[in-house]
C-alpha cells in the first residue's frame, strides 16, 4: 500500500525554524513530482514548495528565501526546511506526490502536520 507519513510540525515562535519530513512507502519520490501543500483556515489549499519531475524546485513567493524543499532518494523522503517563520506560515502542511505515465495518473497525499507560528 502507498503511504506518505509526515512529521516535524509543531508550535513555534515567530523567527523560529521547523523541518518537516515526509517518508513514502509503496511509491518512489524520485522521478515524480512531489511537494508540500498548505491548508490554512478560510484559504484555498496552496502548493508552498515542490520538486517537479526534472528535479527543479519551485516555491510560492511568500516563502522564497526562507523555505527549502529537498529530496533524499536513498531514504525515499522529502523535507521542508522552514526558517524565519511568520504567523502567516501557519497551517496544515500536507505531503503530496503525483505519479503519472501513459497508463494513468495517481495522486497520493499524507495526512498533514500542523505548523503554528505565534508572535
Amino acid at each position: 500500500q502507498v503511504q506518505l507519513v509526515e512529521s516535524g510540525g509543531g508550535l513555534v515562535q515567530s523567527g523560529g525554524s521547523l523541518r518537516l519530513s515526509c517518508a513514502a512507502s509503496g511509491i518512489t519520490f524520485s522521478g515524480n513530482a512531489v511537494g508540500w501543500y498548505r491548508q490554512a483556515p478560510g484559504k484555498e489549499r496552496e502548493l508552498v514548495a515542490g520538486i517537479d519531475r526534472s528535479g527543479a524546485s519551485n516555491y510560492v513567493d511568500a516563502v522564497k528565501g526562507r523555505f527549502t524543499i529537498s529530496r533524499d532518494n536513498a531514504k525515499n523522503t522529502i523535507h521542508l526546511q522552514m526558517n524565519s517563520l511568520k504567523p502567516a506560515d501557519t497551517g496544515v502542511y500536507v505531503c503530496h506526490c503525483h505519479v503519472g505515465g501513459w497508463s494513468g495518473q495517481w495522486d497520493y497525499w499524507g495526512q498533514g502536520t500542523q505548523v503554528s507560528v505565534f508572535s
